[in-house]
């Protein structure tokens, strides 16, 4: 009996040579949800579970050299970015997916590390937004990232709802915004605003455990492999969020890993 072939999921993002978060996490999840992982370094970071202490950052010429070979060699079915810390980066990076006619990204607007470190200059930022985020699937930012997106303070589940209104202003079809970090009634709440304009909540149970190391470069490379497998978008939201609460659940019993964040 032949095997059906594994999805192939593009990760495109940043290295934590610890393996708690960016590409490894990435990689880690694709496989670990069925597809077959491909990946292209957007950064060579230095740093572990407390903190980032450096990073080598790659040019667009050397961010193409990985990304062409891929995808004249396989076929991609889905595809997530991570950390496009530069301006150069976040231009090439929306160029190759529309010259390479590849599938629109789950992009996770990464900003700032767990440990508090500023991971994408300001240039690179507003390219962001007005480069990648009109070629995107979907855009998952965190409260703080939601905030930074949308202008405003987020202190409640309508605040959470208008930020994903004014990131979908911003030309994103679809945009998740992610509660993780902070409790709503014992939950752990995120709101998905689609391209319909409607909203889905998705609820699960807070888990206190303190600083987690790498829950949204999980989530996305999660919805990314779940889109990769042909779900909807409201279904890859939902699994994904369904395995990284499991995984974090599994770190309250889990051997420690490092000093600082957990990785999950």
């Amino acid at each position: 009996m032949i095997e059906k072939m594994k999805p192939v999921v593009l990760s495109i993002a940043g290295l934590d040579p610890s393996g708690g978060a960016g590409i490894v996490a990435d990689i880690k999840t694709i496989a670990a949800l069925g597809c077959f992982p491909a990946a292209a370094l957007t950064s060579i970071t230095f740093q572990n579970t407390t903190g980032v202490f450096g990073a080598e950052h790659q040019s667009a010429e050397t961010l193409r050299a990985q990304v062409e070979p891929i995808v004249q060699d396989l076929m991609v079915a889905a595809a997530k970015t991570g950390m496009l810390p530069t301006a150069e980066i976040v231009a090439e990076v929306a160029r190759l997916f529309a010259e390479e006619n590849l599938p629109a990204p789950v992009v996770d607007p990464v900003v700032v590390a767990t440990s508090g470190d500023v991971l994408i200059d300001d240039e690179a930022f507003e390219i962001l937004k007005t480069k990648l985020f009109p070629r995107a699937r979907v855009v998952t930012p965190n409260i703080p990232e939601a905030e930074k997106l949308a202008g405003m303070s987020i202190k409640s589940e309508p605040d959470m709802r208008r930020a994903a209104e004014a990131i979908q202003s911003l030309g994103a079809r679809a945009v998740l915004v992610k509660g993780g970090h902070r409790s709503v009634g014992g939950q752990a709440l995120d709101i998905l605003l689609d391209e319909n304009g409607i909203f889905t909540e998705f609820q699960t149970e807070y888990i206190e455990i303190g600083d987690v190391h790498g829950s949204g470069c999980t989530l996305s490379a999660a919805i990314a492999a779940n889109l990769g497998k042909g779900l909807s978008l409201e279904e890859s939201v939902a699994a994904a969020k369904k395995y990284v609460t499991d995984a974090i659940r599994a770190l309250q019993h889990a051997p420690r890993i490092g000093h600082g964040a957990k990785p999950i």
